[in-house]
């Protein structure tokens, strides 16, 4: 596609950084890259302790382990995300359980959480989606109430805050994905974060083999092999040095789009709440037209902006809908923001020509149809 939905922006410091992990023959999961990336994440979600991992989905896996959860358990998260959260559950052999999403957030409906709460129940996983933060204080307070762990997925909101406070540092433990599409990317590859100095320790062993820490091939627990190569923690501290940058860019587009869609009601915009600095990940619509079959304009605008070589991507679907976690329930507004949402290109290279054009191609059709 000519203007893409998302695509990595490589720091130049990279190449330097990758070519000198390559010629010092540091090219595995040992190097001084790794310990590198790790203190600036932490300092960066102002957390004590980071642990870089090989993907997101393995720093969700390594947290639950940690935790000790496992068959019996079970862990409450929302409908409306992607599906790694859900597998990483499912890798325990823990019960997901799920629940609907605020229609204007999209993120986990707090007020749904408390009814699903059993004496099986051992964490809560908010999803911060497409750039926007879950509303924490009452998941903390819930958590607190009732002894359970809270698991941040942060893949999608690097950077992003919840009342001042970094999104990924907020619960027990912050799980972040630095897949080629991230705010901060290594290609594949991601970093669970916490205060915990026991849960730190303990996926530093699981990380690896269930190795001990002070005794070499000494292996007391069984663990994986989540390890970062130390190239790929090279890109992430080159990466760290313009993240700055980044967000500020993503938030100017967010922006622009704002400002071209602002008073089309048959258009919903994400929102940006006063808890919640919104960063712009990915820019998500919802089509509104009244009496209109907006699953049908989606997919027609979709296709009409494919036509321009313009990309775009439909909403996640349901968890409990796909065949093989399905679960015979009713989750309202996940199921509707599945059928009606749309994400728009937000690369950081895109201008503000290619935005006005994008916006305009919908708002031309949208006024067809109405």
């Amino acid at each position: 596609m000519k203007v893409p939905v998302n695509e990595p922006v490589i720091a130049d410091g990279a190449k330097k950084y990758v070519l000198d992990a390559l010629e010092t023959g540091w090219i595995s999961s040992a190097g001084k890259y790794i310990s590198l990336f790790e203190e600036t994440f932490a300092a960066f979600i102002d957390v004590k302790h980071a642990i870089t991992v090989t993907s997101g989905t393995s720093a969700l896996h390594l947290a639950l382990t940690s935790l000790n959860i496992g068959k019996g358990d079970e862990v409450i998260l929302p409908d409306f995300t992607m599906i790694a959260c859900l597998d990483a559950v499912l890798y325990t052999g823990a019960t997901p359980v799920f629940v609907d999403v605020d229609p204007e957030t999209y993120c986990i409906d707090t007020d749904q959480i408390a009814s699903k709460i059993t004496d099986r129940t051992k964490a809560i996983m908010p999803v911060h989606i497409y750039g926007h933060s879950a509303d924490m204080d009452p998941i903390l307070v819930l958590a607190e109430k009732h002894n359970l762990y809270v698991i941040e997925d942060a893949a999608e909101v690097h950077g992003g805050t919840y009342k001042g406070k970094k999104c990924g540092g907020i619960g027990t433990v912050g799980c972040f994905s630095f897949y080629g599409n991230k705010i901060i990317t290594t290609g594949e590859g991601g970093m669970l974060v916490t205060n915990n100095k026991e849960l730190y320790e303990k996926a530093q062993i699981l990380r690896d083999h269930g190795m001990s820490l002070s005794k070499k091939y000494w292996h007391d627990l069984v663990g994986f092999n989540y390890r970062m190569t130390n190239m790929q923690a090279a890109i992430g501290c080159a990466q760290m040095e313009k993240v700055d940058g980044i967000l500020k860019t993503k938030r100017n587009i967010g922006s622009m789009y704002n400002k071209f869609f602002s008073g089309h009601k048959s258009l919903i915009l994400p929102k940006s709440d006063n808890f919640s600095k919104h960063i712009y990940w990915m820019y998500p619509v919802i089509f509104n037209l009244r009496g209109k079959d907006n699953n049908k304009i989606r997919d027609d605008i979709a296709d009409l902006l494919k036509l321009f070589k313009i990309d775009s991507r439909p909403f996640f679907f349901p968890i409990h809908i796909m065949p093989p976690y399905y679960e015979n329930c009713s989750l309202p507004v996940s199921e509707k923001l599945s059928l009606t949402g749309i994400v728009l290109p937000s690369y950081v290279g895109i201008t503000n020509n290619e935005i006005k054009k994008i916006c305009n191609i919908i708002l031309n059709r949208i006024s067809e149809l109405s």
